[in-house]
């Protein structure tokens, strides 16, 4: 039995989130049943994590076993002739038996994107925020050097969230703006439920002067998940990368 790891991009838009659901469309479904019409083999992959629906991924890992005889060089390519156009995978290797893509995970790194203009946008709205007030990024990268380092992230997580602790420790929240286009970057050793689209909620406020950007520690410390205020949209989030 051999551990096939593949590194996976997709366009999150058309299905309903990573995970393998009754009646719903996903990415997990959709690679199993590739890999199926491939090997013959029903197959199970694990990820590295959930996204939700309509979330993106350039990054995303997930390691599946097979007793196909199939040579490492060619599965990527065997692997996408069965995809749609949405789903790609990037790499496939060959790694020991005991290697799991979510519990050997070191932390992961996603990216939110906004476009802040008063327009609507139309090309690339499927991977973009449109926030039509002007934001104040110089305040919103002040708010978020609160969320460096480790703290119990109770206030950002949405309910749902199994995870057995609320703490996390964030490495890393940059904020690049590019004319009318902002890049939030952020990379943790691991994230809550909706943990992302809430920080990004609560750092728009900032660039909204609702909050001052030292009220991120407030809400830090409240552990109160009404006190973060709203999340937002699931289109302009992408998984960026899996850290092993």
């Amino acid at each position: 039995m051999r551990n096939i790891k593949i590194i996976i991009e997709y366009d999150g838009t058309n299905y309903s989130g990573w995970q393998r659901q009754n009646n719903v469309m996903t990415i997990q479904e959709k690679i199993e049943s590739a890999i199926e019409e491939l090997t013959g083999e029903k197959t199970q992959i694990t990820g590295s994590s959930r996204t939700d629906a309509g979330v993106h991924a350039k990054g995303y890992t997930g390691n599946f076993y097979t007793n196909s005889k199939i040579v490492i060089e060619k599965f990527t390519g065997a692997i996408n002739s069965k995809l749609p156009r949405d789903i790609v995978i990037l790499h496939s290797f060959e790694v020991p038996y005991e290697f799991h893509s979510r519990y050997n995970s070191m932390g992961k790194m996603y990216s939110y994107t906004i476009i802040n203009r008063r327009q609507a946008v139309a090309v690339g709205r499927d991977y973009i925020y449109h926030h039509k007030q002007i934001l104040d990024v110089e305040a919103m990268q002040i708010g978020a050097q609160y969320f460096m380092g480790t703290h119990d992230f109770s206030a950002f997580k949405n309910l749902g969230s199994s995870a057995k602790t609320s703490v996390r420790t964030v490495s890393r929240l940059d904020i690049v703006k590019n004319e009318e286009l902002i890049k939030i970057y952020i990379a943790a050793d691991g994230f809550l439920y909706n943990m992302v689209r809430i920080i990004v909620g609560a750092l728009i406020r900032v660039g909204e002067g609702k909050i001052k950007p030292s009220e991120i520690k407030d809400i830090i410390e409240s552990k109160q998940r009404s006190k973060a205020g709203k999340s937002v949209p699931a289109n302009g989030l992408c998984l960026e990368e899996v850290f092993y």
